[in-house]
């Protein structure tokens, strides 16, 4: 049987480049509660050097990923006035199965777009 994990990465597309230094968190939720399971930050891949859910922690169930990236846009100069328009973007998903899951994000400083990569 395989066994799942979970990975992510962030492309800054206003600027065609892998985003350098997001800070990542992860939540497990349960009920309306979340509990922060673990954290990250992106190299100069705009990878996590490790899974940020490995196989030996990985349950199926609901989960947030929440990327800090409004840091990142003040420090790429792209930020706009404050409030920025984007500054904590968080994506609820389902893993229903034991299986490699990546949830990448797609950020610009007026936009971002996810889906289930490989």
């Amino acid at each position: 049987m395989a066994e799942g994990f979970l990975t992510t990465h962030v492309l800054d597309t206003a600027r065609g480049r892998p985003a350098e230094g997001v800070v990542i968190r992860l939540y497990r939720l349960s009920g309306g509660d979340g509990e922060m399971i673990a954290d990250a930050v992106t190299n100069a891949d705009g990878r996590t050097e490790m899974p940020i859910l490995s196989t030996g922690d990985f349950q199926t169930g609901r989960y947030e990923l929440v990327f800090h990236v409004g840091d990142y846009l003040r420090e790429t100069g792209q930020a706009a006035a404050e409030p920025l328009f984007l500054d904590d973007v968080p994506i609820r998903f389902g893993m229903s199965e034991q299986s490699h899951y990546h949830v990448p994000l797609l950020i610009s400083p007026h936009g971002y777009s996810t889906y289930r990569g490989s």
